[in-house]
């Protein structure tokens, strides 16, 4: 029995490990188009900053330990260019085939280029791969420019931007969007324009990208362009195999991640999974959505009936050191899918004042009908990921306004505050249902 894998970073090496763990009997292959496997593409941004020194600090694992320690065989710089079902077969770009009996698809996500498609410049860089990050830090210290544009006001787009800051350049962010993180919150939008002022960094939103010249984008002049609009899903060869896409425009899967196909499934950032508060489908690109996807088709194609029950769409991101966290719906997405949102959006200390506690700010948004909690966001400096990972829990267990609120977290001065900003929150948004 042979398992094949089309993808060797988090998704498909996270299925390969589970389902090994499984049958130490299953032949695996895993195809990896790139020249490097197990590397953390959410390190790019410090890398490019300088917190991360060498790009052999994002490289996990090797070909090698694969095939040493877990019998798994991993082929570097192997694309696919078919998946032939019916044979069950997958045609690599030089012409061999390789049958399966099982298949994973993680043929992961590319940037979206949209209008931008074919500038290559020598002074315009995506930040999508270790080596384009280093050609831009090559670029940056051998050409030392002085002013950058970021296209793009997502979390690469905010990374980046900050990361140019350190270099010494003069940076504008330019995004087609009229808010930040593709989260519709005007609040949110205001509070990281402010911030990201007080770096002297220009954002401008609601203005679409018209054309790149070699020394400006629209009308800012640079000698440096970052582009960092978006993601689309890989699904291009298994639309052609005739797997199901679904409404967001990723590989549709069931909660076993198998697709359309018998005995083939996707999972990762080429795969669309359910919402746990809409339970409706979402692609929502993420490493950690992508390692959990992958455990489980893992699994199943091993012989096991696991499933993954879907996301809340948690995220964090730190942009010169504010850190942004969110999970679930925002107020707009709220009512867009039918819901009746409330909010409450406060700003408290995150430890004791005499602890040198410092401001963290908490959204919550409930619906005003069931009182059921559908989403959340927390700002500040310290303490934002525990937060929003309590956030993300109680959506999970769909828990309600009223028992959020009383819920039993710790409380120690130099840690943690008597009423947390989470339950100040909760208490203020109670009071406004009321």
């Amino acid at each position: 029995m042979r398992l094949v894998i089309i993808g060797g970073v988090a998704a498909g090496l996270s299925a390969a490990s589970r389902a090994r763990r499984i049958d130490r009997s299953l032949e695996i292959v895993v195809l990896e188009k790139g020249p490097t496997i197990s590397w953390a593409a959410c390190g790019l941004p410090y890398l490019l900053e300088g917190r991360v020194r060498s790009r052999d600090e994002l490289i996990v694992y090797t070909p090698e330990f694969f095939q040493r320690e877990r019998d798994i065989e991993v082929r570097t710089s192997a694309e696919v260019a078919a998946i032939l079902h019916s044979a069950r077969q997958v045609a690599l770009a030089g012409g061999e085939r390789l049958h399966y009996d099982r298949l994973v698809v993680a043929t992961g996500a590319r940037p979206d280029l949209g209008l931008l498609r074919g500038q290559v410049a020598e002074n315009v860089f995506r930040l999508h791969s270790l080596e384009e990050t280093e050609r831009l830090l090559r670029f940056l210290q051998i050409d030392r420019p002085r002013r950058a544009v970021v296209v793009g006001a997502g979390y690469i787009g905010l990374e980046a931007a900050g990361a140019l800051r350190t270099h010494g350049l003069a940076v504008t962010i330019i995004d087609s969007a009229e808010h930040v993180l593709s989260r519709p919150d005007p609040g949110l939008t205001k509070t990281v324009r402010g911030h990201l002022e007080r770096f002297r960094i220009e954002l401008r939103l609601g203005e679409p990208v018209r054309a790149i010249e070699p020394d400006r984008v629209n009308d800012t002049p640079c000698d440096l362009v970052l582009l960092a609009a978006g993601l689309l899903p890989n699904v291009e060869i298994a639309a052609e195999a005739g797997i199901d896409l679904g409404r967001t425009g990723a590989i549709r899967t069931d909660d076993h991640m198998e697709t359309s196909l018998n005995g083939v499934y996707a999972v990762g950032d080429c795969a669309e999974t359910a919402h746990l508060v809409t339970g409706r489908p979402v692609w929502i690109p993420l490493g950690t959505t992508a390692n959990k996807m992958g455990r489980v088709a893992g699994a199943n194609a091993a012989g096991r009936r696991e499933r993954f029950p879907g996301v809340t769409g948690t995220s964090i991101v730190q942009v010169c050191g504010l850190g942004i966290a969110m999970t679930g719906l925002s107020v707009a997405e709220a009512r867009r899918e039918g819901f009746d949102p409330i909010s409450a959006r406060i700003e408290a200390r995150e430890r004791a004042r005499y602890f040198w506690g410092r401001p963290v700010t908490v959204e919550l948004v409930a619906d005003r009908n069931t009182r059921r909690l559908l989403g959340g966001l927390v700002l500040g400096e310290q303490g934002i990921a525990g937060r929003i990972n309590v956030i993300a829990a109680a959506l999970a267990a769909r828990m309600r306004i009223d028992d959020f609120e009383y819920l039993d977290l710790a409380y120690a001065p130099p840690l943690a505050n008597v009423w947390d900003p989470l339950l100040i929150a909760a208490h203020h948004l109670k009071k406004g249902s009321a």
